[in-house]
């Protein structure tokens, strides 16, 4: 059994809150300052899971708690960057609640709950628990790339080499989380299981629309 001391609720949602503003805040000055293919980093969504990753990876332990600290700081960040863009760059208020801000919300809930739960396993200290958190991370990255490949026949010409650009920088960094953050041989496992993985997300971006 997992010898581990809890963290509290009212810490884990106020630091989740902060997270879920810095993320907001610095998505879009990131979106608006990097060159490209950099600036698509910011609005990937594999850059955003490594938010709820993180915080479900700090708070580690909890049936509950690591997905509930995901989905808080999604959430909030969501908000945030709506709210930013509307200060930083004029854009409507209104867009803190249409329905494209509501759908991004649904898809935070859900990616929050994902991976705030998958970063609480990479710590456990069960292996195969461990083996498909980190998996997990890597995945999303493998997949995202894999949509971005998907992408590029429909691109212009003076786009696609932003596109390969991202899709290589994705992979790269999916790859690297799994060799940096693993363990001995759990790299191994979760290298394997990075590919059916990336696979059901694959089909999860198509499915989700952003596969076009």
């Amino acid at each position: 059994m997992e010898q581990v001391v809890g963290r509290g609720w009212i810490r884990v949602v106020v630091v989740a809150v902060i997270a879920g503003i810095a993320l907001g805040v610095v998505d879009l000055v990131a979106q608006r300052g990097l060159p490209y293919p950099w600036a698509n980093l910011a609005n990937s969504s594999a850059v955003w899971a490594v938010g709820a990753f993180a915080i479900g990876a700090w708070v580690r332990v909890g049936r509950w708690l690591p997905a509930v600290a995901g989905v808080v700081l999604l959430v909030v960040a969501v908000e945030v960057y709506y709210l930013a863009a509307t200060v930083i760059q004029n854009d409507d208020l209104a867009n803190l609640w249409s329905p494209t801000t509501i759908i991004w919300l649904v898809f935070g809930v859900l990616a929050g709950v994902v991976f705030g739960t998958f970063g609480a396993w990479s710590r456990s200290e069960k292996r195969w628990r461990a083996v498909v958190g980190l998996a997990a991370l890597g995945a999303v990255f493998f997949s995202e790339a894999g949509v971005q490949l998907r992408r590029l026949s429909d691109m212009e010409e003076s786009y696609r080499s932003d596109g390969l650009a991202t899709a290589v920088i994705m992979g790269v960094i999916g790859l690297a989380l799994i060799l940096l953050l693993g363990k001995g041989r759990n790299r191994l496992y979760a290298l394997a299981a990075a590919v059916p993985l990336a696979a059901i997300g694959f089909a999860g971006f198509v499915l989700g629309g952003f596969g076009a």
